[in-house]
């Protein structure tokens, strides 16, 4: 039978492709394809709840993301003239910050799951499960933090990634990190910030995060770009 923590885990990689609103599969389904019993599975449903990243309507399922009267924030919302050098800047600007408040609030479940994660994107074969791993590691960091706002907000950040406007750039640019240094350099920095997370040094998790980013940034953004609008200007 699979562990709670896998569980988890495998319920964390199925919210990272969908998008908010969806309806999960029932709950006999899910199990199924997980591997454990529902006894398990609604466990680990509740603990996605608790951390605003479910909702359940008695007779039409569960569905990702906070209730209808909380969302505020949606990539359909998204203004036009927001660029993906805009929002990959918003990331540098926030998750360092985002980084040291997970490391004041983490528990040995956080840290499991982390660690998990990091395994899962040294395994990444193909572009888009390194993607997917990579929004599941930062998106899970948000959430440690405790506040439904900061987990709301990146998991939107996350989910904007495939926004039509700028799909095309994303993938142009970012595709520079291939799954082979995805699997090493990258999920060596993924490595390392949890090792400071885990030992409570938020100082070291803002440093981490910061550098981490930083490099996604220079691998994501050509050159002729970092001086228009939207890009990073460091």
């Amino acid at each position: 039978m699979v562990h709670q923590a896998d569980v988890g885990s495998a319920l964390l990689c199925l919210l990272e492709n969908l998008q908010i609103g969806d309806r999960l599969p029932p709950e006999r389904a899910l199990a199924q394809h997980i591997g454990c019993s529902r006894q398990t599975l609604r466990a680990g449903l509740a603990r996605l709840q608790r951390q605003g990243l479910i909702w359940r309507h008695v007779g039409q399922g569960t569905f990702v993301g906070p209730p209808p009267r909380a969302l505020s924030l949606h990539s359909a919302t998204l203004p036009a003239e927001v660029s993906a050098g805009d929002l990959l800047r918003a990331r540098v600007v926030l998750e360092p910050a985002i980084a040291r408040e997970a490391a004041t609030r983490r528990d040995e479940a956080d840290i499991r799951e982390l660690h998990l994660l990091v395994d899962g994107g040294r395994r990444a074969q193909r572009f888009a499960e390194c993607e997917q791993a990579d929004s599941a590691f930062h998106n899970a960091i948000a959430r440690m933090t405790r506040s439904p706002a900061i987990a709301g907000t990146m998991a939107w950040l996350s989910s904007a990634r495939r926004h039509a406007a700028w799909q095309r750039d994303w993938e142009r640019s970012y595709r520079g990190l291939a799954p082979a240094t995805f699997q090493t350099s990258h999920s060596d920095q993924h490595q390392r910030i949890v090792e400071v997370i885990a030992a409570g040094d938020g100082d070291a998790a803002f440093d981490a995060m910061q550098l981490h980013l930083e490099d996604i940034a220079a691998a994501f953004l050509p050159a002729r770009a970092c001086n228009q609008p939207g890009g990073i200007n460091r």
